[in-house]
């Protein structure tokens, strides 16, 4: 049985980084973007069945959350923002997370090169910055500084630094890096992986809390291994059970360093292996095949309007390869606003405002 909605909390302003699992139309805005989802099937189940960007038959997590958070609506894209609405939105919070970011993020170059993996094809990588495919984890940290210095600085400077350290800064970024690291063949050890993907995940942190952000909720990387589109190859790898140790670590690290500093980790990992592990206690009929697709597990095409669909789209726990359904993704906004320490710690999302 799927929990009621919990019951809402304040919060200023929601600011949202990331990747795919967050992205609710970044990449939209981009002319040379390949990494798109604004065509059907994605949102056949949204208001009107728009196809917004948003990698999903309907909402994605942060959306639920925003109302949980006591939003009307969630956050908007930051790109679809003009002078005007900027300066209204950016005080009840901007979404800038862009399908294919990775932790590991300099324009131009794929992460597998950055980290000198080899030269193995990966699922994303940057294109020039005429043709950009995405916004990396560093220039969504440099839109929000815009609208720091020049949106929210036009208040005292005291009272900005007042209201961004009542502000809530969600991320949910990682999976990408983890995908590259599988099929760069794992050519590096895996602790020397996770040491430079602590590292770098832990510099985009501190430009945000040099820049005034103190509440973080971060959702960490689901069991890759567990999505159709890695079942399609019988690759039950990709899962890095220790992402989440690391990631908890490291937040404890920064927090000292930093003693005003709140945060959530919601272990992604564990809540999705919950549900695989009991399907028919959360309803679901079906956690290994995606509802949007083709082939085998109907995971070796992307979703699109020739693609099969399911017809009961709540039954499913993936709605293409990679993305949970509108219905898996409350499960999870559930669980991170109001879950108990097995799934999120050392405080719910809840417990932040």
């Amino acid at each position: 049985m799927i929990p009621l909605p919990p019951a809402k909390a304040a919060a200023p302003a929601i600011f949202v980084f990331g990747d795919s699992t967050a992205d609710v139309g970044t990449n939209s805005f981009l002319p040379g973007s390949e990494i798109r989802a604004n065509f059907p099937h994605n949102g056949v189940d949204f208001p009107h069945s728009r196809a917004t960007g948003r990698f999903s038959n309907g909402l994605i997590g942060v959306d639920f959350l925003a109302k949980y958070f006591g939003y009307k609506r969630s956050p908007p894209r930051y790109l679809s923002l003009n002078s005007t609405t900027l300066k209204k939105r950016s005080f009840t919070g901007i979404n800038f997370a862009s399908a294919g970011a990775g932790v590991f993020d300099i324009p131009g170059q794929s992460m597998l090169t950055l980290m000198n993996f080899g030269k193995e094809k990966i699922p994303f990588s940057t294109s020039s910055n005429n043709q950009k495919n995405f916004v990396t984890m560093r220039e969504q940290a440099e839109q929000f500084l815009t609208v720091r210095d020049n949106v929210l600085d036009k208040m005292v400077s005291a009272a900005t630094k007042k209201f961004l350290s009542k502000c809530l800064f969600f991320i949910s970024i990682g999976s990408n890096a983890i995908l590259a690291y599988y099929h760069s063949r794992k050519s590096i050890p895996k602790t020397e992986f996770l040491d430079r993907l602590g590292l770098a995940y832990r510099t985009h942190l501190k430009s945000l809390l040099n820049l005034g952000a103190i509440k973080f909720g971060i959702i960490s990387v689901a069991p890759l291994g567990c999505c159709p589109s890695q079942r399609v190859s019988n690759d039950s790898e990709g899962c890095l059970e220790d992402l989440n140790e690391l990631l908890d670590s490291m937040l404890w690290d920064l927090s000292l360093e930093h003693e005003d500093m709140k945060y959530s980790l919601g272990n992604a990992y564990e809540m999705t292996i919950n549900v695989i592990g009991n399907p028919s206690a959360f309803e679901f009929k079906d956690v290994k095949s995606a509802c949007c697709g083709a082939g085998k597990f109907n995971a070796t095409t992307i979703c699109n309007k020739q693609s099969n669909l399911c017809l009961k789209r709540d039954d499913y726990l993936f709605w293409d390869s990679f993305h949970p359904t509108h219905t898996a993704s409350k499960l999870a906004a559930i669980t991170l606003f109001s879950g108990p320490p097995r799934f999120v710690t050392p405080i719910n999302f809840s417990q932040l405002a």
